[in-house]
């Protein structure tokens, strides 16, 4: 019988803010079980360490610079094939609740245009290297402007393979979509609980964007997708029960802004969390990036309402913290009412719960918030957490290294279905028959924007091995490397240190090897020549 599936999946969550994890001040109980009843994987990187890419290599099982979203703003195509497809014509029943974000949602431009040749005319329609594989209003169905302004806009299913879609897009209590207009159709004149315009007394709390929403808990984004989740598990069970299904339960929290509703703003005390072990002040060769925005801090130049990383002080990261357990155990309440779900209908026996992030946060490592082109652990390393009932798997922890690029892989290999051509990654659940193990995941970053130091748009590519972490930025003479049974916390840069130059060669070479491994095999050759 094939397994269902539930996928369940958080916004900018980092994986040492789960109890499963070793946290013991956050409270997940029920993901916490999950984890329990199944295995967690204790070195799981992304691909790239923002949303769009990260999320479109878990769809595809292929690498930013191979399926194409090399970073936010850019759609995934809508020739692009997707695992969820696969199990959708494989006889799956397809829904997901809540963010998808594979195309933009923003109303705003591009911030990197391309660069126009001088004196030369550009051409009328075909200025990229591919044509366009869709009428370019494809690519606005996740506008949040099209929603607001647009009754009748909607997506146009099957969704990247999703049949049934119950879609909220955006951050905090600004989320919209379907769950916009759920929310206005409960509660008329809900733009005036929206916002830091509407909210109540934050107390003490100044942490840059956090608000206290006038959203009661009832009405909020996570209640509402887990509600719709549990809405779809029971239709299910009426309708098809003989029908399998992969349910993905996507979670809008805990990314900033900062607006956990009700009891759920002052659950943790921001007096009573202590600061990451690697707040401390950088050490020597901290890398320029760093440096340019704790200097950009100390200067007072630091922009707090921008969504750019920024450096911070300890009253933030304190009150940030504590307002981000808020949210991720309201996200855990929520998943304890799929799992009693899943039990009161008798599905958990034959179904598959999965857990993730598309990606980490600096969340005070370094003096540092939100994500950007650094690769610390806190921002590529996310949770992952695969609960079989066909499995003895309760409570292990595995240390091999794995990815957001082994899911799609692995999800179809569990459902008994074979990838297509180009799917890259490996089946975690495979037997090792030998192979030897992966000595090291590859992770892209292409942004657009020249900041931080860079004269250009900010790209990089990182190594992490069992030891190392080895990071190289496109147009500059320096790079990172730490030792990371050594330095954990990756505060010193070895890159210049003369006793590593040997090594640090070596894990160059393996660099340019893992990139070439993961080139594109797709498509297929058509004839010989």
């Amino acid at each position: 019988m094939q397994p269902n599936f539930v996928f369940i999946i958080t916004d900018q969550h980092r994986a040492d803010h789960l109890g499963c994890y070793g946290n013991e001040i956050v409270r997940t109980p029920h993901i916490d079980s999950i984890a329990a009843a199944g295995w967690r994987a204790n070195r799981f990187y992304v691909a790239n360490p923002a949303c769009m890419p990260n999320r479109a290599t878990l769809m595809t099982g292929r690498m930013p610079s191979v399926h194409r979203v090399r970073a936010n703003g850019i759609p995934l195509p809508a020739s692009a094939n997707t695992f969820v497809e696969l199990l959708r014509r494989g006889g799956y029943r397809t829904a997901s609740c809540g963010k998808i974000h594979l195309q933009p949602m923003t109303a705003e431009g591009p911030i990197f245009r391309g660069s126009a040749a001088d004196g030369l005319r550009p051409p009328p329609d075909l200025a990229e290297a591919w044509q366009a594989d869709a009428p370019p209003d494809f690519y606005e169905q996740e506008r949040i402007h099209r929603w607001q302004s647009d009754e009748s806009h909607d997506l146009r299913l099957p969704y990247y393979g999703f049949e049934e879609v119950h879609l909220t897009m955006m951050h905090a209590d600004g989320a919209h979509g379907h769950y916009g207009r759920w929310l206005e159709a409960n509660h008329p004149g809900s733009n005036l609980l929206l916002g830091p315009e509407h909210a109540g007394d934050a107390g003490t709390i100044t942490a840059l964007q956090a608000w206290r929403t006038a959203v009661p808990e009832a009405l909020y984004s996570t209640s509402y997708i887990g509600d719709r989740a549990c809405d779809f598990l029971r239709r299910h069970h009426a309708e098809a029960q003989a029908q399998p299904f992969f349910l993905q339960v996507s979670f809008n929290d805990p990314h900033h802004p900062f607006t956990p509703p009700g009891k759920y703003w002052d659950m943790y005390d921001p007096e009573a969390i202590p600061l990451p072990a690697s707040f401390a002040p950088p050490a020597e060769g901290a890398p320029p990036p760093l440096r340019y925005l704790l200097a950009e801090r100390d200067q007072g130049r630091s922009d707090r309402d921008s969504w750019l990383p920024q450096a911070v002080g300890e009253k933030d990261v304190r009150e940030a913290i504590a307002l981000t357990y808020g949210s991720i155990t309201m996200i855990d309440d929520a998943v304890g009412r799929v799992l009693a779900t899943l039990g009161e209908l008798g599905l958990r026996e034959n179904t598959v719960v999965i857990f993730t992030s598309d990606h980490g946060d600096f969340m005070g490592d370094h003096q540092l918030m939100f994500k950007g082109p650094m690769h610390y652990d806190g921002l590529i390393r996310v949770p992952f957490i695969w609960s079989d009932p066909a499995r003895d798997d309760r409570g292990r922890a595995v240390e091999t290294l794995g990815g957001t690029l082994d899911i799609a892989r692995t999800v179809l290999a569990r459902a008994g279905m074979a990838p297509f051509n180009g799917m890259q990654g490996r089946d975690l659940l495979a037997p090792d028959d030998g192979r030897p193990p992966r000595e090291a995941m590859l992770v892209e970053e292409d942004n657009q924007r020249s900041f931080l130091g860079f004269d250009r748009p900010v790209r990089l590519r990182t190594l992490v091995t069992p030891r190392w972490r080895l990071s190289v930025y496109r147009g500059v003479d320096w790079g990172e490397l730490y030792d990371l049974d050594n330095d954990p916390r990756e505060r010193h840069n070895l890159w210049d240190v003369p006793e590593l130059r040997e090594t640090r060669g070596e894990l160059l070479w393996q660099l340019v090897q893992t990139m070439e491994e993961l080139a594109d095999d797709s498509p297929l050759p058509r004839a010989r020549a």
